[in-house]
């Protein structure tokens, strides 16, 4: 089985590109929703989280309030340490329960599409990584519209993670995600097309990753101009 990182900064639009790979077929297994479901109540993660950072991040309900919690470790990077020391283990398990159920179901491609796929140290669990790419002015003005936040929280959510630039040069495939929804989708399905429909025809078979492919040396972007 062949295992993609899909990743990109936060408002790059993993999530966009992710559902137009779905509409072609693709697997995908989403670790932020992973992240939900361990600290649901229950788990282990979440009573180890609600332990360390107190019930004040506590909906009524009982369930963690996102929000909450987000306003914590994105002000402090030592906070953001303590709940990625709890939950990167609970998801890395859930997700690799997923992979193998997958395995033995005969899937031939999975995305694994994760935020922190490079800066959490675990590029290791995929063959390949793909990046969902915008730039930073682009990035915080979406991040602004979409959730409704002021530049200044923009910028801070975006610099506890690795820069767009850097994330960028990590990527053997990546896909330009500053245009429009329709150029998007139409470098998704040349995407799509060279790196899914050609090799899984003509293999049959997963292909190893092959590691990153320098520009200028065959490293595939794809963006348009």
């Amino acid at each position: 089985m062949r295992i993609i990182g899909l990743t990109g900064g936060i408002a790059s639009g993993k999530s966009t590109v992710a559902g137009m790979l779905k509409r072609r077929g693709a697997v995908v297994i989403d670790a932020d929703l992973i992240a939900r479901e361990v600290v649901a109540p229950g788990e282990p993660a979440y009573s180890a989280v609600v332990a360390e950072f107190g019930e004040g991040i506590l909906n009524p309900d009982r369930t963690i309030n996102r929000g909450a919690l987000g306003r914590i470790v994105f002000a402090d990077p030592e906070a953001r340490r303590r709940l990625e020391k709890i939950t990167h283990p609970a998801i890395g398990q859930r997700a690799s329960e997923k992979l193998a159920e997958l395995r033995c179901g005969g899937a031939a491609v999975v995305f694994y599409m994760a935020p922190l796929l490079i800066e959490a140290g675990i590029t290791s669990r995929v063959d390949e990584v793909w990046v969902v790419y915008v730039d930073r002015e682009t990035q915080v003005e979406r991040l602004m519209l979409r959730d409704g936040i002021s530049r200044e929280e923009a910028l801070r959510k975006i610099a506890a993670q690795m820069p767009m630039d850097e994330k960028r040069k990590q990527g053997r495939v990546v896909i330009d995600n500053r245009k429009t929804e329709a150029d998007t989708e139409k470098q998704v399905q040349e995407v799509w097309e060279r790196e899914i429909g050609k090799r899984e025809a003509g293999s049959g078979k997963r292909e190893a990753g092959s590691g990153k492919r320098e520009a200028g040396s065959g490293k595939r972007e794809a963006e348009t101009s």
